[in-house]
């Protein structure tokens, strides 16, 4: 009784299946001694792998993944830098033009970050606001230079606020899962990753309110209604105006706490656009894993035509079906296979990669 061959792997399954079934580590990828055997696929497969291994330099250490680099990186402390630059400016250029303020003033020091913090995020009460054409254009500068730090802000300063209560409840989720014996998808972790940001973002709003409204309360004597109402009217970047911080004290809790609180805002908001939309590519997902295949989406996943789907064609009509994956993108990976394949042979080896590296 002949046993069925086994079937050779499409030139599709040796381009795609190792990058999207798991995550890329250069160095578990190159072959080794013991296991250059299993690189051969057929016995028409290339045979020069093995040999290449003389020729791969042992100096080489792993690309980093994107966005890191060999020296540490932290893009909060860049934007903390870039931040405290501004200010510094700021407070050096409308010290200078306080005069030409019009407004309530305190101290000159403290009304200069004041103004700049409140410029930058676009809150604008209105207090303190440029009388001369000299101060105008000033103002004009700091108003688009704040606003776009303040983008940078948004990208990093909140997940820097939030990243350790974070954490806080993902370990005490994993406890609770531990304890219940409960197995969960990867697609529910990632929806129970977005519902705790939302709950620490909500977290972090709820604590930046009542500061805000305690501070008003009691420094600026303000009743209860009225500081709810500056707090709501600066935290969404209103400013309104008819209500604000007008002594030293209440400016110099607001340059902190302004930052914080319309940051926090902002942020919250994004996770719970974030949120909704990984409910509604969870929902998708577990609709389309479910749906049973037909004959026109047999046909359109036979990449090859060879009438049988694989693994690899089988995932990546789903990952389109998904939305995941995208024409473009299958065009991509080809474009810089073919980059890769130096010797036109249809496959990539260690030789193939050496010159493409390092030329011949």
């Amino acid at each position: 009784m002949h046993s069925k061959p086994k079937r050779r792997p499409s030139k599709l399954e040796i381009l795609l299946q190792e990058p999207l079934l798991q995550d890329h580590d250069e160095e578990s990828a190159m072959p080794t001694i013991s296991n250059c055997g299993k690189l051969r696929r057929s016995r028409s497969a290339p045979s020069s792998d093995c040999g290449a291994m003389k020729m791969r330099p042992k100096n080489i250490s792993p690309t980093p993944a994107f966005g890191m680099t060999t020296k540490s990186y932290s893009p909060g402390k860049t934007a903390a830098l870039i931040l405290a630059l501004y200010l510094a400016i700021g407070i050096l250029c409308f010290v200078h033009v306080r005069d030409e303020l019009h407004g309530t003033k305190t101290l000159s020091f403290v009304d200069a970050l004041y103004f700049c913090v409140v410029t930058m995020t676009t809150v604008g009460y209105g207090d303190l606001v440029p009388a001369t054409a000299t101060a105008k254009l000033m103002t004009c500068l700091f108003v688009f230079v704040g606003f776009a730090i303040f983008g940078l802000l948004l990208g990093n300063a909140a997940n820097y606020l939030v990243e350790k209560q974070e954490r806080l409840l993902e370990r005490a989720i994993e406890k609770r899962e531990k304890y219940l014996h409960h197995k969960n998808t990867d697609t529910d972790a990632r929806i129970r990753r977005v519902h705790c940001k939302v709950a620490v973002a909500a977290g972090l709003v709820l604590v930046l309110f009542g500061a805000g409204i305690s501070v008003l309360v009691k420094l600026e004597g303000m009743s209860f209604l009225d500081a709810f109402y500056c707090v709501t009217v600066t935290v969404t970047t209103l400013g309104y105006g008819d209500r604000s911080f007008t002594s030293a004290g209440g400016r110099i809790f607001a340059v902190v706490w302004i930052l914080m609180s319309t940051v926090s805002v902002a942020q919250f908001v994004l996770y719970i656009a974030e949120l909704v939309t990984e409910g509604r590519q969870h929902s998708l997902t577990k609709w389309i894993l479910s749906r049973k295949i037909t004959y026109s989406d047999f046909e359109a996943a036979d990449l090859d035509d060879d009438g049988a789907l694989s693994l690899t064609e089988y995932m990546v009509y789903k990952l389109k079906e998904m939305g995941k994956l995208e024409k473009e993108d299958l065009e991509a990976i080809v474009r810089q296979f073919q980059e890769l394949d130096v010797d036109r042979s249809g496959t990539i080896s260690l030789q193939d990669i050496n010159l493409a590296q390092f030329g011949s």
